[in-house]
């Protein structure tokens, strides 16, 4: 029975505006769940709730279906019912300025402590000068200057008088003290002192020696009392420093009594003021006043960087835990850095210039990063798997880590890390880490498949209207009407490709209505309706389509050679897709097929010459296994067949179209010609059962395109997989033409039912003898198959009748 053509409702499932019980959707209220991604949302939950390591999770699916938004608010939502994470910061290593200590506090600290450390070094840099400019300091001071004075003079004096008795003489010059012979009050000189007697020239000298060595002992004893002043005067500084510093600190530990770690860096912070209380004790700088270039004031207040609190971690104002998107996933936005600063020519770094990175910021909660974006940068795939096993971040900068700078760096203590890292990413992303990467698996255990389609049914109509407006009022909307929102759920079955299905490619939704709206207001309407959404649809595809627009020109001017009437044998229309970026057009295809006599081979021209994919290639080989079973299962395939797509010049793949190219081929073999009013398309399998093929309502609509352009004749239609009868959500003006009669779409279920259509010739079934139908197309196919092999026999025979022939006349010759 010859297949009918569809109905002009079985083109497109129409949404009944009807069904909703409101007039716009300014009644409806908010979505609070995700809809059609109840997999995807029970991963989320259960990637969440899950506390072990690697349960990290990787949420793939195709952009646009929300998986950011929904696992954001998901985490949101789980993050404002736990605890805030504590505060971290960075402070000086007293012991080891290479090495930074990293003190945890407890929430909102972090800038108490900065604050707190500020406040004590700025009262210190005050309260130390007047300290030590107090009377009560410089008389402790003066006295002990004056003891050691004091005993210095009284051992000179000794000497002094021990020398005088032996009218010997101490006098200072320029190189110190030294002793000279005295007659009569006055000191002989040397031209003098060479006149004396040896014998009293010997005696002065025996006195002078004695006396030298009184004095070296009296200045060993005089550096002795100047070293133990000298300690006396640190003690002294020490104990004036002590007061100054010592109830402060104090203070600041019984503040941070329940922090042991800051409590022992407030410890080693009081020593070290009183180990360098001259720092505090210098007074301001003069003018101009510099060291090797450098501002007095300036370097003085790099020697206060050392007291300072870096906090890399802040949650003074945060409410639970964080919630973080990194935009930009490199190594160092991920990891932190240490920058450097220049310095007198060379690079110079300190604890202060160490810098958070994404994880730091997302510690004790979560992290979103694009897993494609991550991929793209380089050593960061790698420093986030570290950071993961090692469960600590171990901030180092890159060069570092690489070895390519020499440059003195840090050894900040590691920060332990505590977060649950999302992925987001392509489903070919996420298979190829799975199978190329053996960490992968250990370190996200969880997958959260989105899906970009859902079941369209009643409740879920109901749902998809209050998604709208959900969306609307989420974007500042006007409201959709009720036949306003049909019309949107109608377009969501044409972006899925069934019209059982809804699309969840919420940005194509989101986009839909946002240009609807804009064309509402440009008619001056408060509300979008139908007509809006139509137009959005209509001018979305207008400034796509002009390679479309130019392949049809082609085809009506007769440069791209397209039949849409009359009878042709060997030659059918066939259907391709045209995709470029998110919009995708039919056109048709001529495909021809030439037969003779051979080896049972189907040529694929665009195989032959490299422009046929492994799919479509795949297609024509399965031709043969068909041409093979139904009829030359007794005899061997004489046939040589090629099949070709006429003005293609670019790579052909898939295989959609091999039921044309079969039943062009079956054409060719029975001499029966092919109706040039239809085309088809569809997948073929080697028992004739046609599959069903993607594309399908482009397809149609690219054939339909070029009937209209060419003169509708009512005899003009599609041939199309029976299964992708419910995948049919056409335009409407294919649906006005089908319903005059003027168009038609048939499905089909086996190559049979479509050449049947093609010829109008009966395909014929095999009897109880296993003969076909006289006159039928199978029939005609068989005896023709039937007559190649005879003829191929017959050859084969007069090869060998002939070569036999040749080999007697040449034993003949030389006998």
């Amino acid at each position: 029975m010859t297949r009918q053509p569809l109905e002009a409702d079985q083109l497109r499932r129409a949404c009944d505006s009807a069904q909703f019980g409101f007039d716009t959707t300014e009644e409806l209220e908010d979505l609070s769940e995700v809809i059609g991604q109840e997999r995807a949302v029970s991963a989320v939950r259960f990637g969440i709730g899950i506390q072990r390591d690697g349960y990290n999770l990787f949420a793939l699916g195709p952009s646009g279906t929300g998986k950011r938004t929904t696992i954001s608010q998901f985490l949101e939502r789980r993050a404002s019912e736990e605890p805030i994470p504590p505060d971290w910061c960075y402070v000086n290593n007293f012991e080891d300025n290479q090495k930074p200590n990293a003190l945890r506090l407890p929430p909102g600290k972090g800038i108490e402590l900065r604050k707190d450390m500020e406040q004590l070094i700025e009262e210190l840099r005050t309260a130390i000068p007047a300290l030590f400019e107090s009377e009560d300091y410089q008389t402790r001071k003066q006295e002990l200057q004056e003891e050691f004075q004091e005993k210095q003079e009284a051992a000179l004096n000794d000497i002094q008088e021990r020398a005088k008795k032996r009218d010997i003489a101490l006098i200072r010059t320029p190189v110190g003290l030294a002793f000279a012979p005295v007659e009569e009050g006055e000191v002989v000189s040397p031209d003098e002192f060479q006149k004396l007697s040896e014998e009293k020239r010997e005696a002065v000298k025996e006195d002078i020696a004695e006396l030298q060595e009184d004095l070296q002992e009296a200045m060993r004893q005089a550096r002795q009392w100047e070293r133990k002043t000298r300690e006396r005067m640190k003690e002294l500084d020490r104990e004036v420093a002590m007061l100054a510093v010592g109830h402060r600190i104090e203070e600041l530990r019984e503040t941070y009594a329940d922090v042991e770690r800051v409590v022992e860096y407030l410890e080693a912070v009081k020593d070290d003021v009183i180990d360098n209380v001259d720092d505090f004790r210098r007074g301001g700088s003069e003018d101009g006043e510099s060291i090797l270039g450098i501002p007095m004031e300036r370097a003085r207040e790099a020697t206060f960087r050392r007291y300072k609190v870096n906090v890399i971690v802040d949650h003074s104002e945060s409410e639970g835990a964080p919630v973080i998107y990194e935009e930009h996933p490199t190594y160092n936005n991920l990891i932190g850095r240490i920058e450097h600063i220049a310095q007198m020519g060379a690079l110079v770094t300190d604890f202060n210039l160490i810098r958070p990175g994404a994880l730091h910021d997302a510690n004790g909660g979560y992290l979103l990063i694009d897993a494609r974006e991550l991929l793209l940068q380089p050593y960061a795939w790698e420093g986030l798997k570290r950071v993961l096993r090692a469960q600590e971040v171990r901030t180092e900068s890159l060069s570092q880590a690489l070895s390519l700078v020499s440059t003195v760096s840090l050894e900040p203590d590691p920060i332990p890390l505590s977060v649950k890292v999302v992925l987001i990413g392509e489903r070919l992303l996420y298979y190829l880490l799975n199978q190329y990467d053996p960490d992968f698996s250990e370190l996200f255990k969880v997958e959260a498949d989105f899906s970009d389609e859902m079941p369209r049914t009643g409740d879920n109509d109901q749902l998809y209207a209050r998604l709208i407006a959900t969306i609307g009022r989420r974007e500042e909307l006007r409201p959709f009407d009720r036949d306003a929102v049909a019309r949107v759920i109608e377009r969501s079955s044409r972006i899925a490709g069934d019209n059982r299905k809804l699309s969840t490619h919420l940005l194509s939704i989101a986009d839909l209505l946002e240009e609807a709206d804009y064309w509402a207001g440009d008619e001056g309407r408060d509300i979008v309706t139908a007509e809006d959404v139509q137009k959005s649809i209509n001018k979305k595809i207008e400034r796509a389509d002009r390679l479309r627009e130019r392949t049809q020109e082609h085809i009506e001017r007769g440069m791209i050679l397209i039949d849409t009437t009359g009878e042709k044998t060997g030659q059918v229309n066939g259907l391709s897709i045209i995709a470029l970026g998110d919009y995708a057009f039919g056109r048709p295809n001529r495909i021809t097929a030439r037969t003779r006599l051979g080896k049972g081979n189907v040529v694929d021209i665009e195989r032959e010459v490299e422009l046929g994919g492994p799919i479509h290639s795949k297609g024509v080989l399965i031709l043969s296994g068909f041409l093979s079973a139904r009829y030359a299962s007794e005899y061997p395939l004489s046939l040589s067949a090629s099949l070709v797509f006429e003005q293609s010049y670019a790579g052909v793949e898939g295989d959609s179209a091999s039921l044309g190219e079969l039943c062009v081929l079956l054409s060719a073999l029975a001499d029966i010609p092919i109706k040039q009013s239809l085309a088809v398309t569809g997948s073929v399998n080697q028992h004739g059962e046609v599959q069903p093929i993607g594309g399908v309502n482009e397809k149609i609509e690219g054939f339909f395109d070029a009937c209209r352009a060419k003169g509708l004749t009512g005899t003009q239609g599609v041939l199309i997989p029976e299964v992708n009868v419910e995948h049919l959500m056409l335009r409407s003006h294919v649906i006005e033409t089908a319903n005059r009669g003027q168009f038609h779409v048939y499905p089909v279920a086996t190559v049979d039912e479509a050449i049947e259509l093609l010829t109008g010739v009966p395909a014929g079934e095999r009897d109880e003898e296993g003969r076909f139908p006289e006159g039928s197309v199978n029939y005609l196919v068989e005896e023709r198959l039937i007559e190649l092999a005879q003829k191929h026999r017959d050859f084969a025979d007069g090869m060998e009748e002939g070569s036999s022939e040749r080999e007697e006349e040449s034993s003949g010759t030389e006998e």
